[in-house]
Order: structure tokens, then C-alpha cells, then sequence
């Protein structure tokens, strides 16, 4: 009896708790404040749809954290500390976490794809194979299909042709390009993007005679000369010649550019590293070095070194790009010797004496901006790219916040005179403290923020003046043409390129003439052997492509 009493007792009271817990659950629904309310509810979102012509990123400014894979190991900037990255925190609610790689880009990236979790917004160089793997592997987000979702001003403000240029064969559009110029831009403002030079340093260059150094006989006279009469300088020995990118980029690709060795002819891809006028320089440089009048200096100093006698007016001659010359240049004519800045001047030219044809800016940019699905808010990441790249958000991150870095002037931003003295003298303390300029470059947009750029000092302005004269605004379209990625011509590509770093310096440093036709020869056949003609195919294909795209 005691036990069904018991059961009975308890039956009951089990009874009148489950109805009373029922009761206070029906009045905490109907109580909004009541605390007893759920912690986690799906929430109905009130957000006014967005507008297609006003930017989506005023809909929403609470505070939110992005974090941006800057593929660029060398990049030194940060976050939060800078008035411009500051200011833009402030307006928009995103604060960004920079993340660089400790080493190769490509390899950084691939392992975080590997691992699934990958930064909100990354950057890489548009030639990287890890751009296609991204794209490839889903690991991004197709920016117009967010962009119609969240942002609409997206379309607005990023460029039908950029888009256009991008878009992949399934119709989707995964990158934001920086530092992208079209042909048509180009022949209409004079803005070329050209920034391949041959340099010379001014005091030498002058107190030789301003020898000619177009010519193979000209430019070993002058290096002859400079070893007999201009070896040292402040008891330091100088290096009579660099070259950017060595092997890959300074010696092929960039010293073609100055003996404008076609891209094509009648149609068809040409292959460059075969032209007769390339081949006679490479053996010009291969007789400097046996006469001793270059050293290897230029195929193994690493960046450190490079610096090093770059800032000590240490180099005679460079193939070099003079954007990496800004700096030094104000530098060196501010010093005890003001005439050891640098110049651009005629370097190596084919047979027929034609200048160079160098490189302009094209539609590729430099480096491209993604999404990524790893990121848990999609629509403030496509809200705040829109916001980048719209002329607002280029005017935030490029001249920083008004009436403390700039003013409006007759109607145009101006920079004060004090960011421009730091611009011209204290260029590093610019973009720390300020982070204005080009410290934020990753969606600069060049025909938007060009227009706010102050005068550059004359020693700026001779090289990029000479680089504009000899750009070939047309041959935009044959950078990047070699395949990327994993695919079989992309691996063949990869095993030529790799063979020709290693024999370059040995075709530099042949004992003689033979020797040197040797070792091309033996370099011709192993390329064929490793695919030779499917990269050459390849290349034609992507050509046909990029042409079919210009013609739309």
C-alpha cells in the first residue's frame, strides 16, 4: 500500500509541475522580455532589402571581424594602428585581421585549403596557381552571386569589364583585380602602368660620356670602363649590374620586353627564348662575365643584399622597375652625393635599334580579391569589398580621412602639405601612422585614385615618364599566358620553367661561345622531351580567348 501510495503521490506531482513549466513557457512566449526567453532563436531579420543604387554596407555598421590573407610575405603593414584603417573601422564596423605568409604564398594557401578553413578575404597574385585552385575547388564564392544576394551596388562600382575579363566558363566571376588597366583607358588618359626600366646611376653614367648602351659593343665598353675607372665607391666595390626577378622575370621575360622580342607573329604565339636578338644578348652577358666586367653577383645576392647596395648607390646598371626605386631615389639626391640617384635611360635593343616594348598595366591587375566560404559572414564581406573598391572606400584607404589628411580644394581632394613632405621624406612613417597612399593596396583602384596623387619629385617622374614613352599599351594581353594549376601542361610548364632558372646562369657563365650552344641546345631538347608544344598550345588557345573576350 505504502509504495502505490507513493507512486500515486509523486504521479501527481509530476503532474502539477509539468503544468505549471507549461504555463510559465506559454507566458514567456507572450512576454518578449521575459528572461526565462530562449538564448538561441532563429532570428527574423528586419533589414531593409538592399538598394542596387546605394551601398549595402550602410545597412549594417555593427562591429565585425574580417580576417584578409595578404599573399605577399614581404607585406609589413597592420591593422587598427593607422588613421586610414582606423577611420575605416569606424565607418563601416569592419575591423580586419592582416595575415601574411612566413614564406611561398602558394604553399601557404594550398595547406589552408587542405585543412577547409581559409580567411574571409584573400589576396593573391593573379599569377599564382593557387588562384585557379581556389576558384577550381569551390573554396570561394562566385562574387556576383553574393552580390546580388547582399550587395547590388556591387555591379555598380566594380567594372563591367573587370567582371567581364575574370568571368569563367560557368559565368561566375571569383576575383576583384587591383591595379587593373584596360587598352581603351590607357590610350585615352596616357595612365599606362609601365613600370619596366633600364636604370642607370646618374653621376657614372654622366662622367662617362652617357655611353651608348644599346648595342652589345656599347654596353661591354661601358662595363670596361667602369672596372677600370669607377670600381669602388665609398670604398665599397661596386656591382656593375642587377636584374629584378633574376632568371624568371629580370633576365627573360623583362629583358625580351627591352629588345621588344614579339609575342606573336601573324597570329600565332611566339616562342621568345629562340629569338635570335634574346640569344645574342644572353651570350653578351656570357662574354662580360668571362672578361670579368660582371660577377654573379646579380643571379645570388638575396633581397637583403640587393637593398643593401641599392640604398648605397651600389649598382651601375638595373634592369629594374622603377616603382621599386620611389624611395631610394629622394633618398640618394638628398644625400652627401645628390647626383647617385638613379635614371631611366636606352638599355639592350635589338639589331634593328627599335625601342623597347615594355609591358603596360592590363586587365589581369597584379593581384585579385576573394571571398572565402570559410567565412561566417558572407554578407559583410561582399558589403565591405563593394565598399573598397567603390570610389568612396578608395578615397577612405588611398588619402585617409578629410580635414586630417586631405582637404577639398576647388572641388577636388588634396592631400595637406605635411602628408605630402612625409610622401616625398618619411615615406615609412606615412604608412604607419597614416596608412595612406598605397599602404592598403589590395583593390587600389588606379583610374579612381590617380586622380588625387600629388606631383611626384622630378627624380620619380624621369623614370616613370621613360617607362610610359616606351609601354606597348597594347601587349597587355600576353601576360600570363603560361598555363597554372595542376593539370598536365600546367606540370610541364612548371618542369621548363624550373630547368631554365637552373641553366640560364650556366649559359651566363660558359667557358665559350661552344659551350654555350651546347647547353641551349641540350635546354631545347629537354623541353621539347617535357611538353614543350601543349604548353605552346596552350598558350595559343588562352591568346585566342583573351582576344575573343577584347572583341565583346
Amino acid at each position: 500500500m505504502t509504495y502505490k501510495f507513493n507512486k500515486l503521490y509523486m504521479t501527481i506531482i509530476f503532474a502539477v509541475i509539468l503544468t505549471l513549466s507549461l504555463a510559465a513557457c506559454t507566458k514567456s512566449e507572450n512576454n518578449p522580455g521575459s528572461s526565462n526567453q530562449p538564448t538561441e532563436t532563429p532570428q527574423q531579420t528586419t533589414e531593409t532589402p538592399p538598394n542596387p543604387d546605394e551601398p549595402a554596407w550602410q545597412l549594417d555598421t555593427s562591429p565585425v571581424d574580417l580576417t584578409w590573407f595578404v599573399g605577399a610575405n614581404w607585406y609589413p603593414h597592420s591593422w587598427g594602428e593607422s588613421l586610414a584603417s582606423k577611420y575605416v573601422t569606424e565607418k563601416t564596423g569592419v575591423n580586419i585581421k592582416l595575415e601574411m605568409p612566413s614564406g611561398e604564398a602558394n604553399e601557404h594557401i594550398t595547406l589552408m585549403m587542405t585543412s577547409g578553413k581559409l580567411p574571409d578575404l584573400i589576396t593573391m597574385g593573379s599569377w599564382e596557381t593557387a588562384v585557379k585552385k581556389l576558384w577550381e575547388g569551390d573554396h570561394v564564392y562566385a562574387l556576383n552571386e553574393l552580390a546580388e544576394q547582399y550587395d547590388p551596388y556591387f555591379f555598380q562600382v566594380a567594372g563591367d569589364g573587370t567582371l567581364k575579363w575574370y568571368r569563367q566558363e560557368n559565368g561566375n566571376t571569383y576575383g576583384v583585380p587591383n591595379d587593373s588597366y584596360s587598352p581603351n583607358l590607357m590610350h585615352e588618359t596616357g595612365m599606362t602602368a609601365a613600370n619596366q626600366t633600364f636604370l642607370v646611376r646618374k653621376d657614372l653614367y654622366e662622367d662617362m660620356g652617357r655611353p651608348d648602351l644599346s648595342t652589345p659593343e656599347g654596353f661591354l665598353n661601358a662595363l670596361q670602363l667602369l672596372k677600370d675607372e669607377y670600381s669602388t665607391y665609398k670604398g665599397q666595390p661596386i656591382s656593375p649590374f642587377f636584374a629584378q626577378g633574376n632568371v624568371p622575370y629580370g633576365m627573360t621575360e623583362y629583358l625580351q620586353n627591352l629588345l621588344a622580342v614579339p609575342h606573336e607573329k601573324d597570329g600565332q604565339v611566339y616562342d621568345r627564348i629562340t629569338d635570335p636578338d634574346y640569344v645574342t644578348w644572353l651570350k653578351t652577358f656570357r662574354t662580360a662575365y668571362e672578361r670579368g666586367l660582371i660577377n654573379v653577383d646579380f643571379l645570388v645576392d638575396s633581397d637583403t643584399q640587393v637593398e643593401e647596395k641599392t640604398n648605397n648607390a651600389r649598382y651601375f646598371m638595373m634592369v629594374r622597375e622603377w616603382t621599386g626605386m620611389a624611395a631610394v631615389n629622394p633618398m640618394l639626391a638628398s644625400s652627401e652625393n645628390p647626383d647617385s640617384y638613379y635614371i631611366a635611360v636606352d638599355g639592350p635593343q635589338n639589331s634593328n635599334g627599335d625601342s623597347a616594348k615594355l609591358f603596360p598595366g592590363n586587365m589581369d591587375g597584379w593581384m585579385v580579391t576573394m571571398i572565402s566560404k570559410s567565412t561566417k559572414n558572407p554578407e559583410r564581406a561582399i558589403r565591405f569589398l563593394t565598399y573598397l573598391v567603390s570610389e568612396e572606400g578608395q578615397r577612405d584607404l588611398f588619402l585617409g580621412k578629410e580635414g586630417e589628411t586631405w582637404d577639398m580644394v576647388d572641388g577636388k581632394p588634396q592631400l595637406k602639405p605635411d602628408m605630402v613632405q612625409l610622401l616625398d621624406n618619411d615615406i615609412e612613417k606615412l604608412e604607419k601612422e597614416y596608412g595612406i597612399m598605397d599602404t592598403y593596396w589590395m583593390v587600389r583602384n588606379p583610374v579612381i585614385i590617380n586622380q588625387w596623387r600629388p606631383e611626384k619629385a622630378p627624380v620619380i617622374k624621369q623614370m616613370e615618364d621613360f617607362a610610359n614613352s616606351q609601354a606597348d599599351i597594347d601587349s597587355g594581353i600576353y601576360k600570363g599566358l603560361d598555363p597554372l594549376g595542376d593539370s598536365d601542361v600546367a606540370v610541364a610548364w612548371s618542369r621548363i620553367s624550373q630547368n631554365w632558372e637552373e641553366v640560364l646562369p650556366e649559359l651566363i657563365t660558359a667557358k665559350d661561345e661552344a659551350a654555350f650552344d651546347k647547353i641551349f641546345e641540350s635546354f631545347l631538347d629537354r623541353r621539347n622531351n617535357y611538353g614543350f608544344e601543349q604548353v605552346m598550345a596552350f598558350r595559343q588557345a588562352e591568346l585566342d580567348a583573351r582576344k575573343a573576350k577584347m572583341s565583346e
